[in-house]
């Protein structure tokens, strides 16, 4: 941007709304204000998967250091297993140029190693916002504290209830999936010594359960997909019985290996799984989207995150190459039209991944399944992990413009 007083807030403070805030200083030279409306700066307690697409910007931020400081990096690639353990497939959580390989995260952890890159005095926590006002120069934030300010422009990182999305005049229905999911961690000393540093996943029955380490391996992350038909009119979470966990997957048509985990559980949480279809329009003038604000989608690619990441390498290379306030909303119409495409594929893609997983639809046969997730391995590693979200940017950006693109 031509000025670094330049004001533009980022409504949300978890994972994607922090790493805009970093992106935006470090390659567009704006220091963005964070709200969020929690009294603190955190996540609940269970895992998530930085992928290689993702560490390749978080890199280029300066952040992927102390991020694999407090992960974990598996010993190698994950598996698919049928319900007794069997070798389905393996997984390759890499970039085709083995660089970058996935990090599993303790949410905490995450949200704190991004916390760290930006200013303090730039996050106002315990603001909810209620309303947002396209003015004649530009908008009004409004909070559910009575605290209001004017900014130049306004990102919307503020998840799948979001507000701001309101304000770009997209209005989408959550759609149930039919799966809730059981999630949690166990502490990696209550498992046999020689458990498997890797990602596991077991399939079969229309359910599927996953695990993989968090924390420098003193954790075990876990996520548990199960068919459901629970009225979820009102919460969408709560805390779950791990009894009623380990009846999921108990009987001989589980794998024993599998049950001993489970039996080590002592806390989980249930969660109903929602996502939206891909909306027509993510910006409106000095408004745009980001994360799931934008793109909420099923977490059977473990792409969530991963995408509000790239989002925030785009959006800080749009910003960059604006002139001027009056450009901000060029930018951001640009940010979309790059962006949009590749998270509509990823969203209908995990929805694909987790009917995969759990033998719905046209994968009841088990052979095509089994066929369809090794051929998707090498599909994953080359169109999702080797994505570069920043030379994407600049190469539409190149376009815009009318440069010529080598």
């Amino acid at each position: 941007m031509a000025s670094e007083d330049t004001r533009i807030a980022i409504v949300g403070g978890g994972m994607g709304g922090l790493t805009a805030a970093i992106a935006l200083r470090k390659i567009a030279g704006v220091q963005a204000t964070v709200f969020e409306q929690a009294g603190k700066l955190g996540e609940v307690g269970a895992g998530v998967t930085v992928a290689p697409n993702a560490s390749r910007v978080l890199e280029r931020l300066g952040v992927l250091d102390r991020i694999r400081r407090v992960g974990a990096v598996p010993d190698g690639h994950g598996v698919y297993q049928n319900a007794m353990g069997a070798l389905v497939t393996d997984a390759a959580w890499e970039d085709s140029a083995k660089q970058y390989q996935n990090i599993g995260m303790y949410r905490p952890d995450l949200i704190d190693a991004l916390a760290q890159e930006v200013d303090p005095a730039t996050i106002r926590l315990g603001h909810r916002l209620v309303s947002v006002e396209t003015l004649g120069s530009g908008v009004r934030v409004e909070f559910e504290n009575g605290a209001d300010d004017v900014f130049d422009a306004v990102i919307g990182a503020d998840g799948i209830h979001s507000v701001v999305r309101g304000a770009v005049g997209q209005f989408p229905e959550p759609v149930y999936s039919g799966y809730i999911v059981y999630r949690g961690v166990v502490d990696a000393s209550r498992l046999p010594g020689d458990w498997r540093m890797i990602s596991q996943v077991w399939m079969g029955n229309r359910r599927h359960f996953m695990c993989y380490p968090l924390q420098q391996r003193k954790l075990f992350n876990f996520v548990a997909g199960i068919p459901s038909d629970r009225p979820l009119d009102g919460a969408w979470s709560g805390p779950a019985a791990v009894g009623e966990l380990a009846a999921e997957f108990a009987g001989a048509d589980w794998d024993p290996k599998l049950q001993e985990f489970i039996g080590r559980i002592e806390h989980t949480f249930w969660w109903g799984l929602f996502d939206h279809e891909p909306l027509a329009n993510w910006s409106r003038g000095p408004i745009t989207l980001l994360g799931d604000a934008a793109h909420t989608m099923l977490p059977h690619q473990g792409q969530g995150v991963n995408q509000a990441i790239e989002d925030s390498m785009a959006l800080a290379t749009f910003l960059a190459a604006a002139d001027s306030v009056a450009d901000i909303p060029e930018a951001f119409r640009r940010y979309a039209s790059v962006r949009m495409q590749r998270t509509a594929i990823l969203q209908n893609g995990s929805r694909r991944a987790g009917a995969m997983f759990d033998a719905q639809y046209e994968f009841a046969d088990l052979e095509k399944r089994d066929a369809d997730l090794r051929v998707g391995r090498d599909f994953r590693r080359s169109a999702v992990f080797d994505y570069d979200a920043q030379k994407v940017a600049e190469q539409a950006l190149n376009r815009f413009q009318g440069v010529p693109v080598a």
